[in-house]
């Protein structure tokens, strides 16, 4: 199950989808990320704390995102490339999809709350 609503800030956007249970991980553009939380507020809270720039992203627990994505059909792969792609270690090890709730954020401020 998936929610298509990002019922934390009450913002209906059914083109994202975010996995039942999720972490929010920020990511300023590092080889790896720089938080990780539970809760939206706690992450911007952070991210204006430390006037950052990056993207803070809903992230499934106790799954891969590229399994998750494929299970929800959001993987917005054409059928002949995810069949190509889908036992390469290194795509599926760095995957993440458009589908996923993301926000976008420079020097602490959303500046975006649609996806990209």
């Amino acid at each position: 199950m998936v929610t298509y609503a990002f019922a934390e800030l009450g913002v209906v956007k059914p083109f994202t989808m975010i996995p039942d249970q999720h972490i929010w991980v920020f990511n300023g553009g590092g080889q790896f990320p720089g938080g990780v939380f539970t809760k939206v507020e706690g992450a911007e809270e952070w991210i204006r704390k430390h006037h950052l720039t990056g993207v803070l992203t809903a992230y499934p627990v106790d799954e891969g995102c590229f399994d998750w994505a494929v299970r929800c059909g959001v993987t917005n792969l054409k059928p002949e490339k995810l069949t190509a792609r889908q036992f390469e270690a290194e795509f599926i090890g760095g995957f993440s999809t458009a589908s996923q709730e993301h926000f976008h954020y420079e020097n602490g401020e959303r500046v975006s709350s649609e996806t990209s």
